[in-house]
């Protein structure tokens, strides 16, 4: 069982197991040859993203589009030449993890996710808040505000990693002390 962030309200209980061994289990469970190297793993509450490199591509390309477009394909390939295994991994995960799993593969500079979740997220905002959310939809960046809620979550997330990494870091920590503290239950 895992803590979650709940704001300022504070900590609460998320009722699913720890994946601090996917990692781990993934690299024992996955086909040796799919990728160049360890995928890279994400783990939120709901879902278990694997993004694995693809060995590199032999041939010669005119320009970059159509280095691109043979990344693409080598991509699909590797979707289509897995999918029986992927979905068999996946349903372990599935039952190990109680979250759900999806993967992604990258070659040269194409990356491309396969069947990731979108979870909707229940929030309030103040008119200064939708305001912007409106804003962004006026503009044409984002055709709802939904959508421009998701853009800015990102934005921020790209340009907030080693901030966003150290509150992870020091949210362990705090979960460290309490498991560590008197058991009030």
């Amino acid at each position: 069982m895992g803590r979650g962030w709940k704001g300022r309200g504070g900590w609460q209980q998320v009722e699913v197991p720890s994946a601090d061994d996917a990692a781990a289990w993934f690299g024992g469970r996955l086909p040796d040859g799919w990728f160049t190297g360890d995928p890279e793993i994400t783990v939120d509450r709901e879902e278990i993203l694997i993004v694995g490199e693809l060995p590199a591509l032999t041939g010669e390309y005119a320009d970059d589009a159509a280095r691109a477009a043979a990344e693409d394909g080598r991509i699909s390939r590797f979707r289509e030449e897995t999918r029986d295994e992927r979905i068999e991994i996946a349903r372990q995960a599935e039952h190990r993890y109680q979250r759900k799993v999806a993967w992604g593969a990258k070659l040269g500079g194409t990356t491309v996710h396969f069947t990731t979740l979108s979870v909707p997220v229940m929030t309030r905002l103040r008119q200064p808040e939708r305001l912007v959310l409106d804003t962004l939809v006026d503009a044409g960046v984002a055709r709802s505000r939904s959508e421009a809620l998701a853009w800015a979550v990102r934005l921020v997330g790209e340009h907030a990693d080693t901030w966003l990494a150290e509150l992870r870091e020091a949210m362990t920590k705090v979960d460290d002390l309490r498991a560590k503290g008197p058991d009030l239950g």
